[in-house]
């Protein structure tokens, strides 16, 4: 999957996981605290992208995680 497909599909998850509006316009460079994601909202959607992707993440990089960009190059790596 290349990563335009990666991103489209990441921004789907996060914007269903997070419940987000349709006035939110998400990119690469979103940050996911910025929209108000807690520790467990991330979790959450850390365990929804690894389902839909069939990876699994460290649970070090989690953590480290601030933008939508930053989960895409992640899956990336995963796959």
């Amino acid at each position: 999957m290349d990563r335009d497909a990666i991103l489209a599909k990441v921004i789907e998850v996060v914007d269903d996981t997070l419940s987000l509006g349709e006035d939110v316009t998400l990119s690469e460079d979103t940050n996911l605290k910025e929209l108000g994601a807690d520790s467990f909202d991330l979790l959450e959607l850390v365990t929804a992208l690894e389902d839909e992707f069939g990876i699994q993440m460290a649970d070090e990089s989690v953590g480290q995680i601030v933008t939508i960009g930053q989960v895409v190059d992640g899956i990336a790596a995963a796959q």
